[in-house]
């Protein structure tokens, strides 16, 4: 592990760890400090990690890759899987590999290496490369100065992403509020009550995307030439470069959530409503495929599932004590519906990055929580 101390810790393989040497017995073992852990990134960029234009070789029985750390058999033209000790043939195109000719995947310092998958010419039935998908969710439930920060920091964002990527938006405060951003004449929004529950199907019902609702087309939808035929993504996800005037527009004209708050009460905020709206729409237009819903949130859910804390100011958000000694109301509900949230997207194949800041809570300035927000999202579309 020299490793650690070199000005790149995590190195080609993104891997950094929380100890120089590991324990040898029980008694070094419980003698450790922090807990042994390992932190992963596995698409961080580094430019010794080379790109193989090839699809990887898989082991037959557990799919792993072929990698660095499998024995190979150059006469017998076999190589072991280091995981479930398969032996599997090399195929044809591999007839060459030598002790002194090897494939890029199997040289000792190339412990992690990147594909660029290609389309396959001889097979029709191939699937086209599909475009990253974003649903940004913003909560309106901030001052004014907050809300400005957080909509300049989407914009760039959006600007900087693929122009192919599609991108849908969901605002919420007091409701949850799904924008048609293939309605490009007029502002056409859809309405969620924020205080009641909703199932998916409630969900594509209201959108448009149930049975009753669909209005098969012949072809692609406008603009959508990457192998998507569900009518309701032209509706409500569109690329970038098509609704970037679009959502700009919608960015500036969005406002602050206008529901009235009583004094000593905090804003009404239903963060899961409008987490809960997004997974269904994604489960409607893009099932199985891989887009994340980037949710941008200034305060704790106080309205509808999800709730954590009371609107009641004087009620504090809960403590790990509180959760200690079964004192948090609201705990076991919400996690019950966040748990069933997961599960519905883990089912769906996507991925639910939350972004939240609350600093105020911990003496820290009120308005220090939209820069970090601002970095964070960045951090996250870097990393797609």
């Amino acid at each position: 592990m020299s490793e650690m101390a070199n000005t790149d810790p995590e190195g080609i393989d993104a891997v950094r760890m929380t100890w120089n040497v590991w324990p040898r017995t029980k008694v070094e073992a419980s003698k450790c400090v922090i807990p042994l852990a390992a932190t992963i990134a596995p698409i961080r960029p580094h430019p010794d990690i080379p790109t193989l234009p090839y699809a990887p070789l898989r082991c037959r029985t557990c799919s792993a890759a072929l990698n660095a750390f499998a024995r190979v058999d150059f006469v017998a033209k076999i190589w072991i899987c280091p995981f479930c000790y398969q032996r599997n043939h090399f195929p044809p195109h591999y007839a060459m590999i030598s002790e002194t000719n090897l494939p890029c995947e199997l040289y000792p310092q190339y412990t992690t290496v990147q594909y660029t998958l290609q389309p396959d010419p001889n097979n029709p039935s191939s699937a086209p490369q599909l475009p990253p998908v974003f649903v940004f969710v913003l909560d309106t439930c901030m001052i004014e100065e907050e809300l400005e920060f957080v909509k300049s920091a989407m914009k760039q964002a959006i600007g900087l992403l693929p122009e192919n990527a599609l991108v849908g938006f969901v605002s919420f405060g007091t409701q949850a509020h799904v924008h048609e951003l293939g309605f490009s004449d007029m502002s056409k929004v859809y309405v969620f009550r924020g205080n009641k529950e909703i199932t998916k199907e409630q969900v594509l019902e209201q959108l448009g995307l149930g049975a009753a609702g669909r209005r098969p087309t012949a072809g692609y939808p406008k603009g959508l030439q990457n192998g998507f035929t569900n009518t309701g993504v032209n509706r409500f996800l569109l690329p970038a470069s098509d609704c970037e005037f679009t959502l700009n527009s919608l960015l500036d004209e969005l406002q602050t959530d206008q529901w009235p708050v009583q004094a000593g009460h905090r804003a009404s905020r239903c963060t899961g409503v409008a987490l809960s709206v997004a997974a269904g729409l994604l489960g409607a237009c893009l099932p199985g495929t891989g887009a994340r819903i980037v949710a941008l949130v200034g305060g704790p859910c106080t309205e509808g599932p999800g709730t954590i804390v009371s609107k009641d100011l004087s009620e504090p958000v809960r403590s790990h004590k509180d959760l200690d000694k079964d004192a948090a109301p609201y705990f076991k509900k919400a996690v019950k519906f966040y748990d069933s949230l997961a599960k519905q997207l883990v089912s769906q194949g996507h991925v639910l990055d939350l972004f939240a800041s609350a600093l105020d809570q911990v003496c820290h300035g009120r308005n220090s929580g939209s820069p970090i927000i601002f970095k964070l999202l960045f951090l996250c579309l870097n990393l797609n």
